[in-house]
């Protein structure tokens, strides 16, 4: 599965200086460098090189700095990573390819080139801020059945796991919980019900939610965790 990419590769952008997470804005990952405005890298996984990875690239990369392949490197060294034609249609996109090895190890086989892509300044800048908002690394690159854990839900369920001991009011929620007045109004899943004015209460669909994903205390005012770098992941490898 193409989950079991993910972590070398979120490795491989780590030891590069980035910070990276999972299944964000739609990416099978998002990689942040420290820089203001920050590197953006965008990484897609397959279990192998095709043209279906090349796709879902092209529909990504007006939101990055950076795009990044990224397939199970073939048993027998022969599959895409091995065509010239494939390795030069990422060239020509502005694509890099990375393979991973059974052992888990990540060979770089095509580098991004150096001239800057075309964004999507929209686009960038919802990926960026969801990439923040998230504290930890909450989702596995390359999910597909299971629920994301976006930066939205981690909020939501802060706020449940402030009212599993009974009611209280927004204005005391926002000291934990910075967009806890939006969150309990719109009440997306469902998990909040307001016992008078300003004041809100759990319901048993947000007990359940609580049983599924059990939670600790986090400071959601300060969730950032980019690290500091003042490259691309293309200029990292180079030098490595």
């Amino acid at each position: 599965m193409e989950t079991a990419l993910y972590l070398p590769v979120k490795r491989f952008l780590e030891r590069l200086g980035f910070s990276v997470k999972g299944e964000v804005g739609g990416c099978d990952l998002v990689a942040l460098n420290g820089d203001d405005p920050p590197i953006g890298v965008i990484g897609e996984l397959k279990q192998a090189f095709n043209l279906e990875l090349i796709l879902q690239a092209v529909d990504r990369a007006a939101a990055a700095d950076e795009v990044w392949l990224a397939a199970k490197l073939s048993a027998r060294g022969k599959g895409r990573e091995s065509d010239a034609r494939y390795r030069n249609l990422c060239r020509r996109l502005g694509f890099g390819m990375l393979a991973v090895t059974d052992r888990g190890d990540v060979e770089v086989i095509v580098k991004p080139p150096t001239t800057a892509p075309r964004r999507n300044p929209k686009k960038r800048s919802r990926l960026v801020a969801e990439h923040r908002k998230r504290v930890g690394d909450p989702a596995t690159g390359g999910s597909t059945r299971a629920p994301i854990m976006t930066a939205y839900r981690q909020q939501a369920l802060a706020c449940a796991s402030a009212l599993s001991d009974g009611p209280q009011r927004v204005r005391d929620l926002r000291t934990r919980v910075p967009d806890a007045g939006k969150i309990l109004l719109h009440n997306v899943y469902g998990w909040f019900d307001r016992a008078e004015r300003g004041v809100y209460m759990l319901t048993d669909a947000g007990r359940a939610a609580l049983k599924r994903w059990p939670q600790e205390p986090v400071d959601l005012h300060q969730p950032g965790d980019l690290p500091r770098a003042g490259s691309t992941a293309r200029q990292a490898t180079m030098r490595g």
